[in-house]
């Protein structure tokens, strides 16, 4: 799904956000030596500051600034390539956001989505064989599954073929009524044509009067004058004749029939065009289906032979299946195309059988826009701005912002489009504000010396206090789980190859208490066993700026 806004967007690059982030850890640094020198000085003992480990989200993700820009149009368009299947609304509708707005035929993206699966299924199979021993019969799961892919394969690719068939099959019938059509007009014309000429013949005939006085051979030369020629015009006492009359009636319809048989050509070769493309298509189908099954029937003839030296090898492998289903996973999503924001549907640009080219343009856009990128501070470029063409669906007068930021390269590698952002505006201290990562640049930019990547955030709900133009901070949550126990990150620390947190101990000194954790987000660490709710932590002095209260303070989440 890439949305499309217009207008011109300042940014800010991610290295501001770094020094932001930099700022406030010197701040915090600073308090810390404040309260030791304070110490030094009177000599009392400072308390040391604490967090409760308690339940919430936790998150954590990737930051980048950029500016808030109005959202007056946005132009919409699929990732991909496609045939549309369904239409779910019409012109003049209201849409929210995330309202599925049409569906393209996802027979191709779910046949590799299957076909991905059983890959993983085998390389699953195959590390279950290694790790735990059951290698034969993990080998013959994958098997079974290849060939499960296969049959399904060959099932998909018959009926595509069955469907061309008759496609072709009812042009070819088209075509010859059409023929047929044509030649029934040419006779009428023709049996029209004889008869109205000899309707003429005869009309001169009975016009002729006897010639008194005349010789025999200047009655045959008047005869003869008489006499209408092939080809003539009817005379006047010949256009009462319903064959004349018919005549023009009759020479249209040759002309339709003809240009209806070249129509109905037309259509034939490219009902064959498309059978014949689907059948190349389809072999190569059932050949990769063919060739996964291959390979799972080899996995189990060897079966015994893996050594256990193997495994890293083998885990990899799967990591690797796991990307491929997800991408494949991906590929079924954007068959449907959702709203990013509320609006009002003004265009669609096809209907359903139609097929649509992938969202796309010729200039350097930002990602999800029609907006050109802004051109780095100092560079001196400047990409000139192009109306977005081809739009899919375009939806009018939405009341919200977007932000287009660029994040440096392993940063981006985390951003993906439909994750949730926090947005967060300078000019409006304590304002969060809900967004979604619309769209990623596939390709990158250099930007004062960093490769980074434009990313398109839209604002799925607006505060009136947000104005166009005002800097603004995106946090993309790249990880999020809810509702678990947690502990403020800046308690964890690592000994030993362990996650451990002080505690208060019994005779009032820090005691140290391992614990089992789980996602570490950018303010809380998921906590699996170890700790319990309620429990305080100690916590470093030179944190207590950053936390704030403690533990329910910040950002949202993580």
């Amino acid at each position: 799904m890439i949305p499309t806004t217009r207008g011109v967007i300042p940014t800010v690059t991610a290295r501001t956000a770094a020094k932001r982030t930099r700022a406030r850890v010197l701040r915090a640094a600073g308090l810390a030596g404040l309260l030791a020198l304070a110490t030094a000085c009177t000599g009392d003992t400072p308390t040391a500051p604490t967090a409760v480990v308690d339940r919430g989200p936790v998150s954590s993700g990737v930051s980048a600034s950029g500016s808030l820009v109005s959202i007056t149009q946005q132009n919409l368009g699929f990732a991909d390539r496609g045939q549309i299947a369904e239409l779910f609304v019409k012109v003049g509708d209201a849409v929210r956001a995330g309202q599925p707005l049409a569906r393209l035929d996802d027979a191709a993206a779910r046949s590799q989505l299957a076909s991905a699966q059983a890959k993983l299924d085998q390389q699953q199979a195959s590390l279950g064989k290694l790790t735990g021993g059951n290698s034969v019969e993990a080998a013959q799961a994958a098997l079974d599954s290849a060939r499960r892919v296969l049959d399904a394969t060959r099932g998909q690719v018959a009926a595509t073929d069955a469907a061309d068939a008759s496609a072709v099959d009812r042009a070819k019938v088209q075509l010859d009524f059409d023929r047929k059509q044509l030649e029934l007009a040419k006779r009428q014309l023709q049996k029209d044509q004889k008869a109205c000429a000899a309707a003429s013949a005869s009309a001169a005939s009975e016009s002729q009067t006897p010639l008194l006085g005349l010789t025999k051979t200047e009655s045959t030369s008047s005869e003869q004058a008489t006499q209408p020629s092939a080809g003539a015009s009817p005379t006047p006492e010949a256009t009462d004749d319903p064959s004349c009359a018919a005549l023009r009636t009759d020479q249209q319809a040759v002309q339709t029939a003809k240009a209806n048989v070249v129509a109905s050509q037309t259509a034939l070769d490219a009902a064959e065009h498309q059978r014949d493309t689907d059948r190349a298509q389809g072999r190569v189908s059932i050949a990769n289906a063919q060739s996964t099954v291959s390979d799972a029937q080899s996995q189990l003839d060897s079966a015994g032979n893996d050594a256990p030296a193997d495994i890293d090898v083998q885990e990899a492998v799967v990591r690797d299946a796991e990307n491929t289903v997800a991408d494949a996973q991906q590929a079924v999503d954007n068959t449907v195309l959702r709203a990013p924001v509320a609006g009002t549907v003004s265009a669609i640009n096809g209907g359903v059988g139609d097929f649509v080219a992938a969202a796309g343009g010729a200039t350097p856009l930002a990602p999800g826009t029609d907006a050109r990128i802004p051109a780095p501070a100092g560079s001196g470029g400047d990409a000139a701005a192009a109306d977005s063409s081809g739009a899919f669906l375009t939806l009018n007068d939405l009341q919200t912002f977007q932000l287009v930021v660029p994040f440096e390269e392993s940063d981006a590698a985390k951003v993906r489009p439909n994750q949730r952002v926090d947005v967060t505006v300078d000019a409006v201290p304590g304002l969060t504000s809900p967004g979604t990562v619309v769209a990623v640049a596939p390709t990158a930019d250099q930007i004062s010396g960093v490769v980074s990547y434009y990313a398109t955030i839209v604002l799925t709900r607006v505060d009136p206090q947000l104005k166009d133009g005002q800097t603004a901070q995106a946090d993309v949550l790249t990880e999020v789980v809810d509702d678990v126990l947690r502990v403020p990150a800046a308690a964890v620390r690592q000994e030993n190859g362990r996650s451990v947190v002080s505690v208060p101990g019994p005779d009032g000194r820090p005691a140290t208490r391992e614990f089992t954790p789980g996602l570490a987000g950018d303010r809380f660490t998921e906590v699996r066993s170890g700790l319990d709710e309620g429990q305080q932590v100690l916590l470093p002095e030179a944190t207590v700026e950053a936390s704030g209260n403690g533990a329910g303070n910040g950002r949202n989440g993580g």
